[in-house]
Formats: C-alpha cells, sequence, structure tokens
C-alpha cells in the first residue's frame, strides 16, 4: 500500500511537471503565431486579398455563350448564376484572406514553427493528462482542475485533426494556443486539486461517457464560437470595402481582417461545427440523466447543472433553428450561437464555482 501510493504520488508530480512544461511551449507557439501575423502584414497579397473591384467582380462571373436554332442561327449569351456561398442577406461573394503568413515565405516559415511547438505542447500536455489519471487510477475529469487540462487538451487535438485533415484552420492557431494558455494558467493556479478519489456516487462507468462526451462538445463547440465571433468582424469588414465613404478599420485590423476567411466561409465553418456536435451534446444531457438515475435515484432533478445543460441545448436548438429560417441567417444567427456558447461557459465556471448543487463534489 506504501508503495502503491508513493507511485501514485510520483506520478501526479510528473503530471504537474508536465502540464507546466506544455504550457511554456504553447508560449513559445504563442509567440511564433505572433510572429506569423506580423510578418504576414508587410505582404501586399495579404493587404489586399479581400478588396473588392469590378474586375474581381466580373472575372467570377463567367458568360456562356450558346448557338441556338440551325446554322446561322442567333446567339444567346447566358450568365452563369452566381453562386453566393454568404448565408447573410446580400449578394457579397468575396474570396478567402490568404492566411495569417499573408503569402509571405517568411510568415510561413514561423507559422509552420508554430504548428510544430504546438505539436510538441500537446504531447506533453497529452501525457500529462495520462499521468493524472494513471495517478488517481480513474478517468481524469473528476474535479474542475482535471476537467480543464483535459478540455484544453482535446481542443488541441480537434484543431491538429483539422490540420491533419488539410483544412485552412491555421488561423484558429493563435486565439486557440492563447485560450489554452488562459485555461491552463487558471487551472494550475486557481483550480487546482490534489490527485483524489472520487465520492462513491461517481463511481460508475457513466463518468467516462457522460463526462468525456461534455469535454469533446464543448472543445468543438468552442472552435465554433471562435469562428462566429471572427465572422462578425468580417461580415462587418466586407461591409466596410463596400462602402469605402463610411468609418473604416485602422491598418492594423485592415491587415488581419484582410487574412482570414471570408465571412462566408467561417459563417459556413461555424455552422458546420455546431451542427455536427450538436447531436453529441444531445447524448451528453441524456447520458446525464441516466447517470443520475443510477446515483440519485431519479432522472431529472432540477440541479443547476442539468438546467444550464438543458438552457446550453435550447439555445444550440434555437441557433440551429434560426438557420433554417430565412430572417434569421447571418448576424443575428451568429450572436444566438456566441450566446449559447456563453450558456456553456457559464455552465462550467457560474455554476460549479458559485453555485451549489448535487455537481459540487470537490469544491472546484
Amino acid at each position: 500500500m506504501k508503495l502503491a501510493a508513493e507511485v501514485n504520488e510520483n506520478l501526479a508530480h510528473y503530471s504537474n511537471v508536465l502540464i507546466y512544461s506544455a504550457m511554456a511551449v504553447y508560449t513559445l507557439a504563442f509567440l511564433a503565431h505572433i510572429a506569423e501575423w506580423v510578418f504576414g502584414s508587410r505582404s501586399a497579397v495579404g493587404r489586399t486579398a479581400a478588396a473588392i473591384t469590378a474586375d474581381a467582380e466580373a472575372a467570377q462571373r463567367a458568360k456562356v455563350a450558346v448557338r441556338v436554332g440551325g446554322q446561322g442561327g442567333a446567339t444567346a449569351v447566358l450568365e452563369r448564376p452566381k453562386i453566393v456561398t454568404r448565408s447573410a442577406a446580400g449578394s457579397r461573394d468575396i474570396p478567402d484572406g490568404p492566411g495569417a503568413a499573408g503569402g509571405t515565405e517568411q510568415g510561413d516559415v514561423y507559422g509552420r514553427i508554430a504548428v510544430g511547438l504546438t505539436v510538441l505542447a500537446f504531447l506533453f500536455h497529452a501525457v500529462g493528462v495520462l499521468f493524472r489519471a494513471l495517478s488517481v487510477r480513474r478517468a481524469p475529469w473528476g474535479n474542475m482542475y482535471e476537467f480543464s487540462t483535459t478540455f484544453a487538451m482535446v481542443a488541441v487535438a480537434a484543431y491538429l485533426v483539422l490540420l491533419v485533415l488539410k483544412k485552412n484552420v491555421r488561423w484558429i492557431g493563435l486565439p486557440l494556443v492563447t485560450t489554452v494558455l488562459l485555461d491552463l494558467g487558471l487551472a494550475v493556479s486557481v483550480l487546482y486539486t490534489a490527485s483524489d478519489q472520487l465520492v462513491p456516487a461517481l463511481h460508475s462507468y457513466w463518468l467516462w461517457i457522460h463526462v468525456s462526451c461534455a469535454i469533446i462538445s464543448g472543445a468543438a463547440l468552442y472552435i465554433g464560437a471562435v469562428s462566429t465571433l471572427l465572422y462578425l468582424f468580417r461580415d462587418r469588414y466586407e461591409a466596410q470595402l463596400e462602402n469605402p465613404e463610411g468609418k473604416q478599420y485602422g491598418r492594423f485590423a485592415k491587415s488581419v481582417l484582410a487574412r482570414v476567411p471570408s465571412a462566408a466561409s467561417l459563417d459556413k465553418f461555424a455552422y458546420r461545427i455546431n451542427a455536427t456536435i450538436f447531436p453529441l451534446w444531445t447524448f451528453t444531457i441524456i447520458a446525464g440523466a441516466i447517470w443520475a438515475e443510477a446515483a440519485w435515484g431519479r432522472y431529472w432533478g432540477w440541479d443547476p447543472k442539468e438546467v444550464w445543460s438543458f438552457i446550453t441545448w435550447v439555445a444550440y436548438a434555437c441557433y440551429l433553428h434560426a438557420r433554417a429560417t430565412a430572417g434569421w441567417k447571418g448576424r443575428k444567427a451568429a450572436y444566438l450561437a456566441l450566446f449559447a456558447f456563453g450558456c456553456y461557459l457559464f455552465n462550467y465556471y457560474g455554476v460549479n464555482i458559485f453555485i451549489t448543487g448535487k455537481h459540487s463534489y470537490a469544491g472546484v
């Protein structure tokens, strides 16, 4: 028993060391991402990629000549219908920006370094979470500290998977690494809880199912929220491009917004993420209800965590419904998506810290 306790203590210590090491490497990745954006801003491509010109508009509309009738018949010139990918009302169809690197070789080098450092930090991070699990001999998400570290790990994993699938998401790198650093910093400084066993009610295989689904859902919804927030900025930027006489963004803001994907791409990406993960969030709530029946003898008891999980579900359901409703596309739907993610955050931080309920086991 004494030897086992020493092994568990050592594993917990190594877990902490690895988490701090991951934070150090994430910091280097953050600086590399900053350098990518800075050097990319020097590119003329980055400053002008999203500009709307008459020539660009004409180039996007191909004309197909079709000869009708017999020999010597008249020629009808048909204009190919313009494909508008932007979900909001309007006719803008602007190509994506060149990315954080801005089309520059030096910026791209820093971007690749940032991704490499993110991969290295993720490896430290993942092994640290694994050691935490081995030290407590259970799923490593029994309290807010463990949930936060695992949540950040899954968010980074989702980003890296999208890169492996060759999706154009490197622009997420900077906000993602920034958020991960804040999350881990809060976890180790405020939310830290020493390795310990859980109360009997939590000793169930549903811990693996319910909480893991909640973590995966939250990580994906976070990426969707970042995309939605950038969509709002990019959409306003594109609107100002159409109205040169109106209030304009500053040089730095223009440099950044000109390099991210178009408002149409961001909006579509966020919608796909949220729509794809919504069934998993639905299952998360159902799994929690089944676990509650096994632990407390009832499926639903209006516990604060249960209530806010349902509120979050309703908010995302309203968002998805709004996307199918003609009058609620674009910015209105985006605001609703951000409100829904705000409900998710409050469900985690607000309910766990400020509201007492059956889910308040380890203080934090």
